[in-house]
């Protein structure tokens, strides 16, 4: 049977209308369907989880492993006992607190997760860790201004990640913030060409977070990875 694997979604608000018929703004939960065909393609059942509270034991004692993915949305540096002393984008209070919830649960319960870009950083944050809060393009922009369905930048990889994508990788990039410290039984184990971390691995259990976005380049290495896990 198909590992089933729970993949955070966004929340936005839909603009209304009130011609010919009246349709109020209201909010939706969204996600980019790039998460789920590869969540299907490397064998797993994906399984969407609105932002929100939500009972997290009656969740893992259904789902085999997490996808924590990415969006236009910042961590606020609260989480990591900061204040704000750089640029803050958009920040969803609702989807945050629920994925640092489910995060640090898959970690103390060793349930096997994936973060995707900011879902990457979240896995920090929930470890103990920090981010930086934002990434001055120089030397290398990680905001690229390209379609991040091409790569932008290499990664250069040890350890798990070098097992699991070789010596480097050719990536793309889509963020301004970053992971400062991976937090407590979390490695950083791959680094853009300016050092910053773009790979951190858990050293008890399946966890691993990539700064990019492999599903928009049809990597399904660390969805296979995340399959693997949780069989």
């Amino acid at each position: 049977m198909a590992p089933i694997l729970l993949l955070t979604t966004d929340r936005r608000l839909r603009p209304g209308k009130d011609h010919p018929r009246v349709r109020p703004a209201r909010h939706e939960a969204w996600i980019t369907e790039a998460y789920i065909d590869a969540a299907r393609r490397a064998g797993g059942l994906p399984l969407l989880l609105p932002p929100g509270p939500t009972d997290l034991d009656a969740l893992l004692a259904v789902a085999d492993g997490v996808v924590l993915t990415g969006g236009f949305f910042d961590i606020h540096p609260s989480h990591y006992g900061e204040t704000v002393t750089g640029r803050l984008d958009r920040v969803e209070p609702a989807r945050t607190d629920l994925e640092l919830s489910l995060a640090r649960a898959c970690l103390d319960r060793r349930v096997p997760v994936l973060g995707i870009c900011g879902g990457h950083q979240a896995l920090a944050v929930a470890a103990g860790g920090s981010l930086v809060q934002h990434l001055e393009p120089h030397p290398l922009d990680h905001e690229q201004p390209t379609d991040p369905a091409q790569p932008w930048h290499a990664v250069r990889c040890e350890g798990p990640a070098a097992a699991l994508f070789g010596a480097e990788i050719q990536v793309n990039s889509t963020h301004h913030q970053a992971v400062r410290s991976p937090g407590q039984h979390m490695i950083a184990c791959g680094w853009s060409p300016d050092g910053s971390i773009e790979i951190i691995s858990g050293t008890r259990g399946f966890a691993l977070g990539v700064q990019w976005h492999p599903e928009l380049l049809g990597d399904l290495r660390p969805y296979r990875a995340l399959v693997e896990a949780c069989a």
